[in-house]
């Protein structure tokens, strides 16, 4: 049988372990910062207006979340509706969506 795992040490494991499965993937941190980056220049509209102004046209969908893509400047909404997957593609300049998949 193995001693006991120290109380800190225990405590620190299991106060790290939300930070350590949130971390972006590989990629997702540039574009992250590229986001910002925009944003702060002016040059695309903050993810918080769009998801104002996109969310409430799904009323019956569930919002999930947004990914930037810096080099094309998008951002994609996912929702779920009925156990199907719904993207909206929204231009970061303009805040206009550009594409939707999905019902």
């Amino acid at each position: 049988m193995s001693p006991p795992m120290p109380v800190p040490f225990a405590f620190f494991l299991l106060a790290a372990s939300p930070a350590l499965a949130a971390s972006p993937e590989p990629g997702q941190r540039e574009d992250q910062m590229r986001a910002w980056q925009a944003r702060r220049e002016g040059r695309s509209v903050s993810l918080r207006d769009i998801e104002r102004r996109i969310v409430p046209k799904l009323p019956d969908a569930q919002y999930l979340g947004a990914q930037y893509d810096g080099a094309d400047a998008l951002y994609t909404l996912k929702f779920v509706r009925d156990g199907q997957v719904i993207w909206v593609e929204v231009d970061a300049a303009s805040g206009q969506v550009v594409g939707r998949s999905g019902r």
